[in-house]
């Protein structure tokens, strides 16, 4: 027997190395298996995608999108199956998030919702505590994912050659940038009613990116104000040196003074329900047109404008929840009202019940509630159930009550004819078919406004009121007055800021009780309504709306275009400093 050398270890057994040629063969069959094993996810996605998302440049976009992002994980990882695995995934939970999500809060996934919801696990509490079963089913899957995935990465081997995925990449991007230019605009319905998850979920990717990079939802200044600090409500004291007055707040939808538009032929007599107590027509710039009303209705609710929240804006119900501290029915709960709200839709209507518990507006009549039959009722249906709820109030309680009600009668389609039997005029000579049924509506709204107004001076003689309505946007009827064809749907409308096409109105009254003077500033920014109700009312006012009429008064009506901006985001910063917002 041979003896080793001291100092050295026995050589190694040696196996014969395997022809280069099988070893090529190996690495195509492994390739292949990868792509085979990658082929059902792929198809199954397309199938998905040719199903539900639409058509066209929105298909299109979507593909591009997502097969972009495949070619960038395979470029990263050089791994086919795992890759797919992991968009595969991607693509199914945001699937299956949005129809949790959409159950209980009437929206589908947003990019955000991973930033605002998933860390605080505020969504998964919500599911676990109301879809039990589907929240299990989305764990399970998620655990088959991971597995799945890493099973591929370990026996898959990285053999893609980079410059080949990174060449689909881009042209994925090219396509998806192209197609996204070419798409229909986003509907500002979209995320709440239509089954385009995905490029729902893609589609909120730049206004998430904007809020992240701003590092707040709200736009503010980035240091302390050298102004001094803002009282919250529980700091300051709210006592009226007389009973204050019951405030009635009424939501006109859709409504604007047509004397805005001079070549409009109709009955001037309709102008007497624009005017306020002091015989005045005041007007107040919105920002929206033809729809999203929530829009208007948040602004009102908390003295904010929903352009100060850049991109993110169209679902502030959603994600302001528990972030206010001084809204109007706060602020007007602070003062002893009792506030309630009688609303023409459901109550998860785009999540509203849970954004108007949270602003203080403990009691909503929605139209199971109100026993409504159509979404379309009279407003005299709504302020009838309004009259009906004040009796009982007065009855039982010496508190004052705040009641905001929201009408419907003046909303779109106008292709029908409103209560035919009513007959009052319409549009003049030249007036189209859509506006002169829109006018008549008006007619019916003014006829139930004056009414209510009757009704509360003969039913409560020793109450006092103060009647404030106002309108939310313009209807689509006035796109052809603004220089747009008939055939454009709300969103294709495209306004400057000072276009008309923003102007409305708000009106306050008293009923057994004189509102104070108001200021002579025209028009107003929608933000500014609530201070200015607070201020008719002969309320104390808190710091912030205090604050709220000096800054309309500086910026001259204007709120998110004040000339001196600082101002606004200065108040912006003073706001979250007081606690009374929560940005973040």
């Amino acid at each position: 027997m041979t003896k080793e050398p001291e100092g050295q270890l026995p050589p190694l057994p040696s196996f014969p190395r395997k022809p280069l040629l099988q070893r090529l063969r190996m690495a195509r069959a492994n390739a292949w298996l990868a792509m085979a094993l990658s082929l059902p996810i792929v198809l199954a996605v397309a199938e998905y995608f040719r199903r539900y998302e639409g058509s066209g440049p929105n298909l299109i976009c979507t593909s591009a999108i997502t097969v972009a992002l495949w070619c960038g994980l395979m470029m990263l990882t050089r791994r086919v199956l795992a890759s797919t695995i992991a968009i595969g995934s991607m693509i199914a939970f945001v699937v299956g998030v949005s129809v949790a999500k959409r159950s209980l809060e009437k929206m589908v996934m947003h990019a955000y919702d991973l930033y605002f919801y998933f860390p605080s696990g505020r969504l998964l509490t919500s599911l676990w505590a109301n879809h039990r079963g589907f929240l299990v089913a989305v764990m399970m899957g998620a655990v088959a994912s991971l597995t799945a995935f890493a099973i591929a990465w370990t026996l898959e081997r990285p053999r893609l050659r980079r410059r080949y995925a990174a060449g689909v990449c881009v042209l994925g991007v090219v396509v998806g940038a192209a197609a996204s230019h070419e798409k229909i605009e986003r509907r500002h319905t979209q995320l709440y009613w239509e089954d385009l998850f995905v490029s729902s979920f893609y589609g909120t990717w730049p206004e998430t990116l904007e809020t992240l990079l701003r590092g707040e939802i709200l736009e503010a200044a980035p240091s302390a104000s050298p102004r001094p600090p803002i009282l919250s409500l529980a700091q300051a004291s709210c006592a009226p040196a007389d009973k204050p007055p019951h405030i009635v707040l009424i939501h006109e939808e859709s409504v604007f003074p047509p004397e805005i538009f001079p070549k409009l032929a109709y009955d001037k007599r309709l102008d007497a329900m624009f005017r306020s107590f002091d015989g005045r027509t005041r007007h107040m710039r919105v920002e929206t047109y033809g729809g999203a009303s929530w829009l208007t209705e948040f602004s009102v609710m908390t003295g904010l404008s929903s352009r100060s929240f850049g991109g993110i804006r169209n679902f502030l119900q959603t994600y302001m929840v528990g972030r206010l501290s001084d809204t109007l029915p706060q602020a007007l709960s602070h003062c002893g009202y009792r506030n309630v709200l009688f609303y023409p839709m459901l109550k998860t209507f785009i999540s509203s019940a849970s954004f108007y518990t949270s602003i203080g507006i403990k009691e909503i009549f929605d139209a199971r509630d109100q026993q409504s039959n159509t979404p379309f009722e009279r407003d005299r249906f709504y302020f009838g159930n309004a009259l009906k709820n004040l009796e009982d109030h007065v009855a039982a309680s010496k508190a004052p009550l705040f009641t905001f009600i929201e009408t419907m009668s003046t909303h779109w389609p106008y292709h029908e004819t409103f209560f035919p039997e009513e007959k009052v005029p319409g549009g003049g000579e030249g007036v189209d078919a859509e506006m002169n049924e829109f006018l008549r509506r008006l007619w019916l709204s003014k006829s139930d406004l004056e009414d209510f107004r009757a009704q509360l001076a003969a039913r409560f003689p020793k109450e006092r009121f103060l009647v404030v309505h106002y309108g939310d946007h313009h209807p689509v009827a006035t796109r052809q007055l603004l220089g747009f064809p008939p055939q454009n749907e709300a969103e294709d409308v495209e306004l400057a800021p000072n276009s008309p096409g923003y102007i409305t109105y708000f009106a306050i009254t008293g009923v057994n009780f004189t509102p104070r003077t108001l200021p002579v500033m025209d028009p107003i920014d929608v933000a500014y309504l609530p201070a200015l109700i607070i201020y008719a009312a002969g309320l104390p006012l808190p710091d912030s709306y205090t604050e709220r009429l000096r800054l309309m008064k500086d910026c001259n009506g204007r709120y998110y275009d004040c000339s001196d901006r600082n101002e606004i985001l200065d108040f912006h910063r003073r706001l979250t400093d007081a606690g009374l917002l929560k940005p973040r």
